[in-house]
């Protein structure tokens, strides 16, 4: 079980490299390019009737959000893709970027979107009802309050004030798939899932973007867990970035454009993430590799605490979870875990190493 539950961080490593570098890296392609991002992108306000918030500390925070969003998909698509009509707009991965003031340091930490959470007092976007604070999961802080409940969530389960707010649905992710020209994925056994509709072979495949679709939403492989379907997420959005840079899309600013105009379908940003913030983080990434940054997820006390009602959720170790989060408010690299904590509550900060079939 420790050796499962090493491979799912590690897994989440790579999750947080992949996303963090491509927002960052499609951020540095010039200043025409990022001026038309953000005239074609969709705007959210999280941060609206926020109160109580952490002070702002040394570099930035930025909180990126995967959604299982069908939106952009015509009903054809959707019938042809095994999606079907409903989403519980929930957060399918919650990463904290945070970039330091100098601009020569990334950091990614990856948050288990099942982490116990105690939502705030917030109105239920559903029907517009009011709702006391209650325990939940983490990622249903999306569905039941929108971006602003979710940043109103990570703010006070991290004590660090977010700064800046993208989300983006892995339907984008999908599409831009057959832009780059497929990606390859190996799978150590054969995987059919005649509910997503994959089917594939053991070893290495390319897949195109409905089968890169079916492969990251496959729930029905001989009775995986939803923490597997996770980690295929994040074996397929690492082998996306490894595909990206190896072809040299993200450095072909007329590959980028076309990529990025099937991505801004799904992706919302808040007001203060425009043009000129972008380009302020390109000169972090004019130099950037998959191996320029560190990336960790949140040290953890239990990976299935059962909570009455709520079910299986993740617990985190307070204790060095508070170290880890400190490091970020100060602007200092990650702390190691204390020799004395076990392997199955923390892991040292690693560099993003490149996807390994």
């Amino acid at each position: 079980m420790q050796v499962r539950r090493r491979n799912r961080r590690r897994q989440a490593l790579r999750i947080a490299g992949a996303l963090a570098a491509l927002v960052l890296l499609t951020s540095g392609v010039g200043h025409a390019m990022v001026t038309s991002a953000e005239h074609n992108v969709r705007r959210v306000d999280p941060f609206s009737g926020l109160r109580d918030r952490p002070e702002a500390g040394s570099g930035l925070n930025i909180l990126l959000i995967g959604t299982d969003s069908r939106d952009g998909l015509s009903a054809d698509e959707r019938a042809k893709y095994h999606v079907g009509d409903a989403s519980c707009r929930c957060a399918d991965a919650v990463l904290l970027l945070h970039v330091s003031e100098s601009r020569e340091r990334a950091t990614v930490v990856s948050l288990p979107r099942d982490s116990y959470a105690e939502l705030p007092e917030h109105t239920f976007t559903p029907d517009g009802s009011h709702h006391e604070p209650h325990a939940d999961k983490l990622n249903a802080a999306l569905s039941h309050g929108g971006p602003s409940l979710m940043v109103n969530t990570v703010e006070d389960l991290t004590g660090l004030r977010v700064d800046h707010y993208l989300e983006v649905s892995f339907v984008s992710f999908m599409r831009a798939v057959d832009e780059i020209g497929g990606v390859e994925i190996c799978a150590k056994r054969p995987l059919k899932d005649p509910y997503s509709g994959l089917d594939l072979p053991a070893g290495t495949s390319t897949l195109d973007g409905p089968t890169a679709l079916a492969y990251v939403r496959a729930r029905h492989l001989d009775g995986t867990s939803d923490l597997d379907r996770m980690e295929r997420q994040q074996r397929f959005l690492a082998a996306f970035l490894k595909e990206a840079v190896s072809t040299g899309v993200l450095l072909n600013p007329a590959q980028v454009s076309t990529t990025a105009d099937a991505l801004l379908d799904s992706v919302r940003v808040d007001p203060g993430f425009g043009a000129e913030e972008m380009l302020r983080l390109a000169g972090l990434m004019r130099h950037f590799t998959t191996d320029g940054a560190q990336f960790a997820s949140v040290p953890l006390k239990d990976a299935s605490h059962h909570v009455p009602g709520l079910g299986s959720t993740v617990r985190w170790n307070e204790q060095e979870a508070t170290r880890l989060f400190h490091s970020l408010r100060t602007d200092t690299p990650l702390p190691a875990p204390p020799p004395t904590t076990p392997p199955s509550e923390a892991q040292p900060p690693k560099k993003a190493d490149e996807f390994a079939c």
